[in-house]
């Protein structure tokens, strides 16, 4: 067996056993997988990935700012939050995790993220909207978050992971503390436990998948045979 393969083993074993420690603690204690760990399982598949859009701020554009598709003059994505979504997308195909379904809210600025991310086309969720101002609490409260929970408790296809981009409002109703200073472009990983249930696996910052992508591409040169 190669050097590279034994790694790869010896990963996996990790990642089980991980895994088994995180469903027995439950979701207090899920946050511990990280870096190589996180990566396997994210490209195992199994896993729905709870996004805040990418950074957009909170003034409306106006018509000489406004991108041309945003025809309702929404919020926008700035220039970081473009720039952002282009890395995340690039150090998740880099990475070789598979993105096989991709639900949005049909706010612009989600719609936006997923298109510099360049994941596809999303299916728009309704759900997944925030409302409008008035309504935003209470949507992010009863429907919404309701949805938003049952979701993440339904496993992808076999070997694929669904990403969802919504809003901060409605994630932080739907899972409270656990998305607790939640910043922008964040994802939460959950896996489901098949039994109605799901673990919160890991939280990961916009800026981290690079540095994921970074340090994964470092180990395959360290495994390889020289």
């Amino acid at each position: 067996m190669g050097t590279f393969s034994l790694y790869r083993n010896i990963c996996r074993r990790r990642i089980c056993f991980v895994l088994a420690t995180i469903v027995f603690l439950g979701i207090a204690q899920a946050q511990s997988l990280s870096g190589q760990a996180l990566v396997e399982v994210l490209r195992q598949g199994g896993c729905e990935l709870v996004m805040r859009h990418a950074n957009s701020p909170a003034a409306l554009p106006d018509k000489t700012t406004a991108d041309p598709e945003n025809v309702q003059g929404e919020r926008q994505l700035d220039e970081a939050g473009r720039n952002a979504a282009r890395a995340m997308g690039e150090a998740i195909k880099a990475l070789r995790i598979p993105i096989a379904r991709v639900l949005s809210s049909p706010a612009y600025r989600a719609r936006e993220t997923v298109k510099f991310a360049g994941l596809g086309t999303p299916e728009v969720v309704a759900d997944l909207d925030i409302g409008s101002q008035s309504s935003m609490l209470a949507a992010a409260a009863d429907a919404r978050s309701t949805w938003l929970r049952h979701q993440v408790t339904i496993s992808p296809p076999e070997g694929t992971n669904t990403l969802i981009v919504t809003h901060a409002p409605n994630i932080l109703s739907a899972f409270g503390q656990s998305a607790a200073n939640l910043s922008d472009g964040e994802t939460l990983v959950f896996r489901s436990d098949r039994k109605g249930g799901a673990t919160l696996l890991a939280r990961i910052k916009i800026e981290d998948w690079p540095r994921l992508a970074s340090a994964d591409s470092g180990s395959v040169r360290e495994a390889r045979p020289q």
